[in-house]
Parts: C-alpha cells; sequence; structure tokens
C-alpha cells in the first residue's frame, strides 16, 4: 500500500516520503479499515520535527485521523465489513489501509461525507471537552475564539454557535478576516494585533467574555488574559504561536477568572464513558446539520507536500483533507 513514512525528523519536511509499504496486519481487538479520507492537524506537522509531546519511534506513518469502510473486524467488535467509520490513533491515518483499536473508531452519522468525518473528530471532540466538559458552555455566553482559522478553532465557533453562544473569532491575518467571515458562524471577526482587548469590550458592551479559547499562545494568549470577564474561563489548547506563555497568578486571582488546560484525548482516556458520550453528542448534532466541518482543500495523498508546507505557512482556513486512493 502507499503511506506516508516518516523516516527522519526535519524542519524542511525531508523526511516524509509517499512510500510503498506492506498493509498493516490486524491484530486482535483491531479494525482494519480501508481508508477514504484523512484529515491534517498541527500535531501531525509537530511530529515531522520532533516537536510534540508524543514522540513515536522512527520509521512511523504520519496521520491522526481517517475515515473509511472496515474490511475486518471482530464479531463482537461492533463493526462489520462494509460500516462507514471514523476515529483514528497518534499514527497510521495518512495510508491506504489502517488497523486500529475498536475503541478508538466510532460510525459516520448519516448525510456526513469520508471528507467531512475525517475532518471533525480530533478538532470537534477537542471543541467540545474543552467549551462544555471543562467550562460548562450555556446559551448566551460571550466565547472568544483565537487563532480562528484552524481546524480546532473552527470547530469551537460553530460548535460554540450550535449550543447558543455569542462568538468573536480573533486572528493575527488581516487576509483571512473575510475568509473567516464567509467560512464560519462567528458573529464578530476581529484582529489579534495589539490591544484587541478593547475590540472585545466593545462588542460585549463592557461585559468580556465568558469563555477565552486560545490555541495560539504568546502575546495572544497574553492579551486573552484582558478578555477574559471576572469568574470566566481562559482554555489553554496549545502553543501554535511557539512561545509559551506565561502568567503572574496575581492576575486570574484579581481577575477571578480560571486558567483551564486543555487535553481533549488524555480526558477521553482517563475517562472513557464521557468520551463515548462526548462523541455520540458530536455525532447527533452533525447528523441533524448544527454543526459542519470547515475544510480549506481536498488532496490526494500524493500532494501532501501541498497540505503540510500550507499548514506551516498559516495559510489555512480550515482543514486539508488527503484522500489515499485519489
Amino acid at each position: 500500500m502507499k503511506a506516508l513514512i516518516v523516516d527522519n525528523l526535519s524542519d524542511d519536511l525531508s523526511g516524509l516520503a509517499l512510500t510503498e509499504t506492506p498493509s498493516p496486519v490486524r491484530m486482535p481487538g483491531e479494525v482494519l479499515v480501508a481508508v477514504r479520507a484523512a484529515s491534517l492537524n498541527f500535531p501531525d506537522l509537530l511530529m515531522t520535527q520532533g516537536a510534540y509531546q508524543f514522540k513515536p519511534e522512527l520509521p512511523f506513518t504520519s496521520g491522526l485521523e481517517f475515515a473509511g469502510e472496515v474490511l475486518e473486524a471482530n464479531p463482537d467488535s461492533g463493526y462489520a465489513p462494509g460500516d462507514r467509520v471514523m476515529g483514528g490513533n497518534k499514527t497510521g491515518g495518512f495510508a491506504e489501509f489502517a488497523s486500529v483499536s475498536a475503541q478508538k473508531l466510532s460510525h459516520i452519522p448519516d448525510g456526513i461525507s469520508f471528507a467531512q468525518a475525517a475532518a471533525m473528530g480530533a478538532a470537534y471532540s477537542t471543541a467540545y471537552t474543552g467549551l462544555v466538559e471543562l467550562c460548562g458552555l450555556k446559551s448566551g455566553q460571550w466565547v472568544l475564539v483565537t487563532g480562528a482559522s484552524g481546524g480546532v478553532s473552527l470547530a469551537a465557533i460553530d460548535l460554540a454557535k450550535a449550543l447558543g453562544a455569542r462568538v468573536i473569532a480573533a486572528t493575527g491575518s488581516p487576509q483571512k478576516q473575510a475568509m473567516i467571515e464567509a467560512r464560519s458562524r462567528a458573529d464578530h471577526v476581529i484582529s489579534t494585533d495589539g490591544r484587541f482587548r478593547e475590540s472585545a469590550s466593545e462588542i460585549t458592551g463592557g461585559a468580556l467574555c465568558d469563555i477565552v479559547f486560545d490555541p495560539v499562545g504568546g502575546d495572544v494568549f497574553d492579551e486573552s488574559t484582558r478578555c477574559v470577564a471576572f469568574g470566566g474561563k481562559l482554555v489553554v489548547v496549545g502553543f501554535t504561536s511557539g512561545r509559551i506563555a506565561d502568567i503572574p497568578t496575581n492576575i486570574p486571582l484579581i481577575k477571578g477568572f480560571s486558567i483551564v488546560g486543555l487535553r481533549a484525548g488524555e480526558y477521553a482516556r482517563r475517562f472513557p464513558e464521557r468520551g463515548k458520550a462526548i462523541q455520540a453528542e458530536i455525532a447527533r448534532l452533525a447528523e441533524v446539520g448544527a454543526i459542519s466541518p470547515a475544510i480549506d482543500r481536498i488532496l490526494p495523498l500524493s500532494r501532501w507536500r501541498e497540505g503540510f508546507e500550507a499548514m506551516a505557512n498559516r495559510e489555512l482556513v480550515g482543514k486539508v483533507v488527503f484522500e489515499p486512493g485519489a
């Protein structure tokens, strides 16, 4: 089969190659899937550099999440050949076939394409865990989402709107503001250049934001601390800016807000029943048309470099989806 293999760690993608490699052999408890679509996530890029907290042994097949059709499964797994499934693992998604634990898969909701399903899982589970599980999002609350062109941020915007929140999307790219307005359901789109607290304050009538969802870190995190309402929550999702921010503890003390660390995958592993419930609710929302992932582009896996470079150069508004069989 064809698979995107990381042989060496590199900053310029030189350690990756689309390679012919043996198809995976299904192990007990696993489901063998013909991959129809697989989406690119920021950790995929970081893992090619050795810059992610999880560091798989070399060589490995890149790709966190995918969607496809079941080829082989145990009768008691809950899956049968021909079933449409979505899910993934920390590696292995960018290939024509993948074999993963049945517990890491779920059925694709009716009416959802393989590409949509591949773009939905990790982004929406992260957004739901942060906004609902950890922050108790309520209808009518103000939510500020930074890094608003990224897949997880767009999922957070989409989900927050579906649950009745009022959403401010924030981006550091003036060129992307109009695209975010067109591709997301945000009520307002603002720039994160400089002191964006003033923009958030004006929009909310001085109330500021009940939840700030920040995957950017760095200077954006610093300014985000000024955008949280008293009693609000600032969710640390990641550090795409490259700088891990720090904060004097008197700031959350005086302003009365909480800083919440978000690791959706670890949350689901520690609380598997909640993880299943989250996936079920995301599937329900997708099936009734309440949420839909934003996809920037769909590419054959042979054009993997285009997708990775677009992510590295911060050109995307939405997810990149690869189709291994195209």
